[in-house]
């Protein structure tokens, strides 16, 4: 089950649009979320609408941000997009796998839970924030006895100082 989005209530989406966050829905059809000793995701269904491509680009070309909630939304966006780095409406099967040396080239953050040690998103983690960010995140995580994944907490992951 895709967990990222789990705290987002009514409430709270009706809270962040009135205050000018958009959101901009996609669809991937998940199969095993995250293999756990570095195996990559399995190919999987998605779908970028165009209503969808014209608002994530519109927020690279703003002032604003595109944050994915989810790895899975982030595995949907990165595979619309173009050489030309502009996201298209796009839909069909993707073996897409985000890593730090691939990179990203439309998402600039993400939502997401805490992936276990040996998953392969922790790649598509390092390719937002770089591997010493994601580290030092993890280490915090584990002393503050924070929740794992589909049963825990959500933690945001931004673009770090360390590329790698």
């Amino acid at each position: 089950m895709p967990s990222a989005a789990r705290p987002f209530t009514a409430r709270l989406v009706t809270e962040l649009v009135s205050r000018g966050v958009g959101f901009a829905p996609v669809v991937l059809h998940t199969g095993v979320a995250s293999a756990e000793a570095h195996e990559p995701p399995y190919p999987e269904r998605f779908a970028v609408p165009e209503a969808s491509a014209r608002l994530i680009n519109a927020g690279r070309a703003g002032e604003g941000r595109v944050i994915a909630v989810g790895t899975t939304a982030v595995r949907a966006v990165e595979s619309a997009v173009g050489p030309d780095g502009v996201v298209r409406a796009a839909d069909g099967w993707t073996d897409l796998v985000v890593t730090p040396e691939r990179g990203v080239r439309a998402v600039g953050g993400l939502l997401t839970g805490l992936h276990e040690p040996r998953a392969s998103h922790l790649l598509m983690l390092e390719a937002v924030a770089g591997r010493a960010a994601v580290a030092r995140a993890y280490e915090e995580a584990l002393r503050g006895r924070y929740l794992w994944h589909e049963f825990g907490d959500v933690h945001l992951v931004l673009p770090g100082e360390d590329p790698h």
